[in-house]
């Protein structure tokens, strides 16, 4: 058991570079997919007169099967 333990000690400290890589990518797709939801919603007070950005697709609703008139 103490020559695991010893084989543990002596890697040395490591950074999680894979856990931070996973918290980077999450956020920046929270982020995106935020940007767009917002700017595809109702506008908020003062900006119903501003333009869509270029880059934010235009994203249409449908009616979800199944919800709509019987």
């Amino acid at each position: 058991m103490s020559l695991l333990m010893d084989v543990a000690a002596a890697s040395g400290p490591h950074f999680p570079v894979s856990a931070t890589a996973v918290y980077a990518v999450g956020f920046i797709a929270a982020v995106t997919i935020g940007s767009v939801a917002w700017y595809n919603s109702k506008r908020p007070v003062g900006w119903e007169d501003k333009e869509r950005p270029d880059i934010v697709p235009n994203v249409k609703k449908e009616e979800t099967p199944g919800l709509g008139k019987p």
